[in-house]
């Protein structure tokens, strides 16, 4: 049976703030919203996990900027798992939910199923976070090696990177198999980040390749303060970040009662997919009547697939690129003219 604390804290996103400390934080549940994400596709379950991690990622990546629109994370590798990708969508309107969607492309022939460090089966490459404020401002985009043996640690590098804010993930995911329901995909983790006023400006970084650490960015209290909030953070359990038996709030004051918590509203997140055949015919508008034809099926059409959602759109050549002589409807384009 589900209760409604169960209900009322899945696929959610609390942010708070320790006061003692001058650390904030994001601690959030994914539930039915990986399960949304997943459904779409049929990855093996190396894959899916890697997906689900980067989903929870982006999920308490996204709370935390001063979203207007769309928040990106793209991880890309030369390895079986090429590429990882996610959108978060800030709430359009106050006390709407987010949206997130995800995809992920791979080699089956040279995927490792069984291999025991999924991460490994990306290879060399970056994770890249991308900020699109919608139009009219220039989209912001910063990059990181992937190291540390995980996409969480590589989001901390980011963080200490391209912000200078140290930036801890404890992460949990995989399979539900709780009673009474069926086997589904269940997330939760926790984001700490040293408040900016209080971090300070690192000339070099003192960790592999030159990459910042916390010691190159905090001294004295600071220093002190970033590393109890993270001694506590060490002592929550897999099981009390996916749940559904320990609340949120329960588990913020459980692992930092002592930091002085203060909590904020909480934010939803759902699943949800921005494709469209209007915008479809947006991005092939920039093509020649020759290009189309280069995209068009044996069977006379041009064909388009979401890679998020798994969409299927079916256009007529005609109706397309900038010399199209035909509407969407299928009109002749110069009666419009007449």
């Amino acid at each position: 049976m589900t209760t409604l604390t169960d209900i009322a804290w899945d696929d959610t996103v609390l942010p708070f703030q320790l006061d003692r400390s001058d650390v904030r934080g994001r601690i959030a549940r994914l539930d039915g919203v990986l399960e949304d994400v997943l459904r779409q596709h049929d990855y093996p379950a190396i894959v899916e996990g890697l997906v689900a991690e980067v989903a929870l990622l982006t999920a308490l990546i996204g709370q935390t900027m001063k979203l207007r629109w769309k928040l990106s994370l793209q991880v890309r590798g030369k390895g079986p798992i090429r590429i990882l990708a996610t959108d978060y969508y800030a709430p359009v309107e106050e006390g709407a939910p987010a949206r997130i969607r995800a995809w992920a492309s791979y080699d089956a022939e040279r995927l490792n199923e069984e291999a025991p460090d999924p991460f490994a089966e990306i290879g060399e490459g970056y994770l890249a976070v991308l900020i699109d404020q919608g139009e009219g401002n220039l989209p912001y985009q910063g990059m990181t090696p992937l190291d540390g043996g995980s996409l969480a640690r590589c989001a901390e590098t980011y963080f200490a990177q391209s912000e200078q804010l140290p930036t801890r993930f404890q992460l949990a995911f995989g399979r539900s198999t709780e009673p009474g329901q069926g086997e589904h995909w269940r997330a939760g983790g926790v984001m700490l980040q040293m408040m900016p006023a209080v971090a300070g400006a690192a000339r070099e970084g003192t960790g592999e390749g030159g990459l910042l650490r916390h010691t190159d960015i905090l001294s004295g209290a600071a220093d002190e303060n970033w590393n109890r909030a993270n001694v506590l953070l060490d002592t929550v359990e897999e099981m009390e970040l996916t749940g559904p038996s320990v609340g949120l709030t329960n588990l913020l004051v459980r692992l930092f009662n002592e930091e002085v918590p203060r909590v904020f509203d909480p934010q939803k997140v759902y699943f949800g997919c921005t494709c469209s055949e209007e915008r479809v015919r947006t991005s092939l508008s920039i093509y020649s009547a020759k290009d189309i034809r280069h995209m068009t099926t044996p069977e006379g059409t041009v064909t388009a697939d979401c890679q998020f959602c798994g969409a299927h759109y079916v256009f007529d050549p005609l109706s397309l690129g900038f010399e199209a002589v035909k509407n969407p409807d299928g009109t002749p384009k110069e009666a419009d003219d007449a």
